[in-house]
């Protein structure tokens, strides 16, 4: 098999969260919201609908806040919430980057809303290392959906066989493997080097 193209995931594989608890961890503390108060109001019941492209970010949220933390904006929140989930793998990037240099294309494939999607790819430098994001909102579906897997093939050009993921969910795997693209679980306890091997990829 011959791999033209590494699709990597993002939160998870190659940006992190500033504490072990997640972006939130520290939310009441900062910004006197609970994180489960910002939970039930907001994400549980608008965040599909944004995720996927459906509604804007700022449209949902800021009404929520408006009734939960009236301190806060949604950009106040949005900006903290960026920013606390932002720590980039600097050490698996330089094998990512040594990789592209021999020639394999390095996408990003990711379950992202519009605004954090341009954070990513504008603010926090993934434009300088990715040639391209797909993402959730601006395809309209979600991994492990088929659908979007397929709207990647058609935007690369790419065929199913030339293509891998790099992933940290079982899910993404299993639907990736199930469009024809060969896929690797990440979960940081080995080497790229390894993880590309069983790709069929040799980094050497």
């Amino acid at each position: 098999m011959t791999i033209k193209a590494l699709m990597v995931d993002v939160d998870g594989v190659i940006v992190h969260p500033a504490y072990p608890g997640g972006w939130a961890e520290r939310l009441e503390t900062d910004l006197g919201l609970r994180s489960a108060d910002l939970q039930e109001s907001f994400f549980k019941p608008h965040w599909e609908d944004v995720m996927l492209g459906r509604a804007d970010l700022h449209e949902r949220l800021a009404p929520v806040l408006r009734k939960i933390a009236p301190h806060l904006t949604s950009k106040d929140l949005a900006e903290y919430w960026f920013a606390k989930d932002a720590r980039l793998d600097e050490a698996l990037l330089a094998d990512l980057a040594r990789l592209r240099a021999g020639g394999v294309a390095l996408h990003l494939a990711t379950v992202q809303e519009h605004h954090r999607a341009r954070f990513l790819w504008n603010e926090l430098g993934l434009s300088d290392r990715f040639e391209a994001m797909h993402y959730a909102a601006d395809l309209g579906c979600a991994k492990p959906d088929p659908a979007f897997f397929r709207a990647i093939e058609t935007r690369t050009g790419f065929q199913s066989s030339e293509l891998a993921l790099l992933d940290d969910r079982p899910g993404n795997i299993e639907g990736a493997r199930g469009c024809g693209w060969a896929a690797a679980l990440w979960h940081g306890t080995c080497s790229l080097t390894e993880v590309l091997v069983d790709l069929g990829l040799d980094p050497r």
